[in-house]
């Protein structure tokens, strides 16, 4: 008896069938009407003859009245003016649902992530990095047409332009911030990838600012590079993020910070994050110098939507079990250095494109809930995710024909 594939694995391939439409023809042969269906003219009777002299005569053609001619006039101008409009740009956005890329797969020929410095194990399934399609915006107008289309389209939203992008902004702005996005989506996911698979990554924590309201407000310095916390030297970014989650907060901390090539102690009070927790109320930009070599080649999309697809990409090739066990499973999500999922934008059309590439698995911000409800297109699961270990186990779960028993979005999550 052969059992039916699981959702997000291919199965066996269906025979195919070539079907000939049949030959009609396209002429109709006259010989072949019966004889008595000709006309003979000349069995006529002699009276039933026409005079061709005294059948023509001239026909009187009322010229058309005013009102009729106004009337056809105003239906021309109005059939214009539509096909006018309909092409003219409006200020909206329609988002559809864009491309996919495969993180394990390859881009123009090369590996879409490459490693030097370390050994890389094959994969079998795909990990898709999903994508929105935009047309209007900054030097991309969209026309009546297309914002119909998308209104009637359930994949598709349509959003007023400037609900999109920053007023006043180009073409070649919104394209820069998009590049310089992805740049910094891919920096992020590299680091929390090796981080998670055991890495060092050593790190430069330099301060960039302070927040205002909070402890470190007027303490801190712009250019300050943190070296140590409460006595401890600080030498990753999850150094500092583990030193933070064993702290109180509303706690007081010595932060050692570097300033003007001496050390200096800082006596910092920390504040509470949104999603608990302490915190120091600094800005920090850092440089990370990585153990190995990540490449990740990726052309025309920009944003930070794809940073926990990339992580996820990376920790397959490096890990020797095969984490995708054959499926394919779609995702989204931004990801922070310290592994956290960050929510997104476009979520529905990421769905809708997911499914066309063969995903029947996906895997979401848990922060994203509130999108995801009423959204989700049939035969495609979602697996709700807040950090990058959640998403690993999520894959794994999935290869192990178990997904069933992962977490999804529920109304109790946006409650």
């Amino acid at each position: 008896m052969t059992q039916p594939p699981e959702p997000g694995r291919p199965g066996p391939p269906e025979p195919q069938r070539t079907v000939e439409s049949p030959q009609v023809a396209a002429t109709t042969d006259t010989s072949a009407l019966a004889p008595e269906a000709a006309t003979d003219t000349s069995a006529l009777a002699p009276d039933a003859a026409t005079d061709s002299s005294t059948s023509s005569r001239p026909i009187d053609v009322a010229p058309p009245s005013p009102r009729s001619m106004t009337l056809s006039l105003g239906m021309l101008a109005t059939a214009v003016l539509v096909a006018v409009l309909a092409f003219l740009p409006v200020p909206y956005v329609v988002n559809s649902p864009g491309p996919t890329r495969d993180t394990l797969g390859v881009m123009d020929g090369s590996p879409l992530i490459s490693v030097t410095g370390a050994t890389t194990y094959p994969t079998t399934g795909k990990l898709l990095l999903t994508t929105a399609s935009v047309q209007g915006g900054p030097g991309y107008p969209v026309d009546v047409v297309h914002v119909l289309a998308g209104w009637l389209s359930s994949g598709s939203t349509v959003q007023p332009a400037e609900t999109v992008f920053p007023t006043g902004a180009t073409s070649a702005e919104v394209a820069k911030a998009g590049e310089q996005q992805m740049a910094s989506s891919q920096e992020n996911a590299t680091v929390a990838a090796l981080t998670q698979l055991g890495y060092a990554v050593p790190a430069t924590l330099t301060i960039a600012g302070d927040v205002s309201g909070t402890g470190a407000a007027g303490v801190v310095d712009k250019g300050d590079v943190i070296t140590s916390f409460d006595g401890k030297a600080v030498v990753t970014y999850q150094d500092l993020v583990d030193d933070l989650k064993a702290v109180t907060p509303g706690a007081r901390v010595a932060l050692g910070v570097k300033r003007n090539g001496s050390i200096v102690t800082l006596s910092v009070v920390t504040g509470t994050k949104k999603a608990g927790g302490a915190q120091l109320g600094v800005l920090i930009d850092p440089t990370f110098t990585l153990p190995i070599d990540v490449k990740i080649k990726i052309n025309d999309i920009g944003g930070p939507s794809a940073g926990m697809m990339f992580a996820l990409g990376i920790i397959d090739k490096l890990t020797p079990r095969d984490d995708t066990g054959g499926y394919v499973i779609a995702g989204t999500g931004t990801i922070d250095v310290d592994g956290t999922v960050g929510a997104i934008g476009d979520i529905r059309q990421k769905f809708y494109g997911a499914l066309r590439d063969g995903a029947h698995w996906f895997l979401a911000p848990a922060s994203n809930c509130a999108d995801v409800l009423g959204a989700v297109p049939a035969g495609l699961h979602v697996v709700k995710v807040s950090t990058l270990r959640d998403a690993e186990q999520a894959v794994q779960t999935i290869a192990a024909g178990k997904g069933a028993t992962l977490p999804t979005c529920t109304a109790a999550d946006v409650s």
